[in-house]
């Protein structure tokens, strides 16, 4: 199969990237792109858009800003940078729709007009404002609206405004593109964190705090899941230890990373950056280069396994605390991905969270692959 037409560049002058992200994909043909810039393009993603469907003949584009992104054994950040690229699909087997802010149902129609009332999309690759509080429940309802429960995709990601682009710019709610089962795709899901400890059992509990596990005051499982040395250096645990939540009849030990938001020492409390319940499975787990390294190495021979030749192009989206800022400089997680699959097209970003089936994930990667 042909690979699908990409390029990608950096430069101080954000019109001379465009210009030789547009001149190197002048006349690509295509039916759908998909375009990433830098917080540098924020304001100029009309123009950008604009100048790639002129040079493309491509009308239908959707993506998004973020602080970093990234194409094939490459990662940009705090330069100005676009990363584009034009996938070839029958005319039939997709549809970009605009953002959802409230309500999914809205879909409704489009998909009825598309595919006939009896029939729903197989996936939907979007991307979503950072912004809207109704985020979670738009990803579950619109991800209903599939054949597979599937989306994959990612917040957007910026200083200012975070912008998404389906067709046209804005801002708000989840936009993107439904896929046919026309399409031909794989996708997987890595981890950046793991386990340290075993499951707990949430015994009481209020909101977003753990006031006891398994029958025992919070804080005292949680210094001995961490050991006694970070239980001593609480100010160590901050961007290392996480807590995770395991989801419910995964048949692959998933779980959901959330932020550790702070301790009570007095009380013995831990503070979580999510709504918890009594019931409810909690474990804490630690972000590290080896664990992240591993599971990436364990996702990419997965989905190696899976294909009968070099993907056409890709799309990933990763966690804006992976990257630079887990893997380390010059463009390691986008090189491992590389070294493992072959130097095939891909784009994509940073995400301020990353979606995956019908949840908000954290500190994860998440690639999909058109075959």
């Amino acid at each position: 199969m042909t690979p699908f037409p990409y390029a990608h560049i950096a430069h101080d002058d954000w019109k001379r990237a465009l210009a030789a992200v547009t001149g190197a994909l002048a006349g690509a043909g295509g039916s759908l792109g998909f375009v990433y810039v830098t917080d540098a393009l924020n304001e100029h993603l009309d123009v950008v858009v604009a100048e790639l469907r002129s040079a493309t003949g491509v009308e239908h584009w959707v993506g998004c800003v973020g602080v970093g992104i990234c194409a094939t054994g490459v990662e940009y950040y705090e330069e100005p940078a676009v990363a584009a690229m034009v996938a070839d699909l029958p005319a039939d087997a997709f549809r970009v729709f605009q953002p959802v802010v409230e309500e999914p149902a809205v879909l409704d129609a489009l998909h009825a007009d598309w595919l006939g009332s009896e029939t729903k999309p197989f996936l939907g690759l979007v991307h979503a404002d950072p912004m809207n509080p109704h985020t979670e429940g738009l990803i579950r309802g619109i991800a209903q609206r599939t054949a597979t429960g599937f989306l994959v995709g990612g917040l957007a990601s910026s200083r200012a405004s975070a912008r998404v682009l389906a067709d046209e710019p804005g801002t708000g709610g989840i936009s993107g593109v439904m896929l046919s089962d026309a399409v031909s795709i794989q996708t997987n899901l890595s981890q950046g964190c793991s386990p340290i400890g075993p499951h707990h059992t949430i015994t009481a509990c209020e909101r977003n705090v753990l006031v006891r596990l398994d029958e025992r005051p919070a804080l005292d499982i949680f210094f001995e899941d961490i050991g006694e040395v970070l239980a001593r250096e609480l100010p160590r645990v901050g961007g290392y230890i996480f807590a995770g939540l395991p989801i419910p009849g995964s048949d692959t030990g998933d779980y959901l990373v959330r932020n550790l938001i702070g301790v009570d020492t007095e009380n013995k409390l831990v503070a979580v950056g999510d709504l918890v319940e009594q019931g409810q499975e909690i474990m804490f787990c630690r972000r590290d280069l080896a664990t992240a390294r591993e599971d990436l190495s364990r996702m990419l021979a997965h989905l190696k396994s899976r294909l009968s030749g070099p993907p056409r192009g890709g799309v990933y989206v990763s966690c804006l605390g992976r990257g630079a800022n887990l893997f380390g400089e010059d463009s390691q997680e986008l090189k491992q991905i590389r070294d493992a699959l072959g130097d095939f097209p891909l784009v994509g970003f940073y995400a301020n969270g990353e979606i995956f089936r019908d949840r908000l994930y954290g500190y994860t990667g998440v690639l999909t692959l058109f075959t």
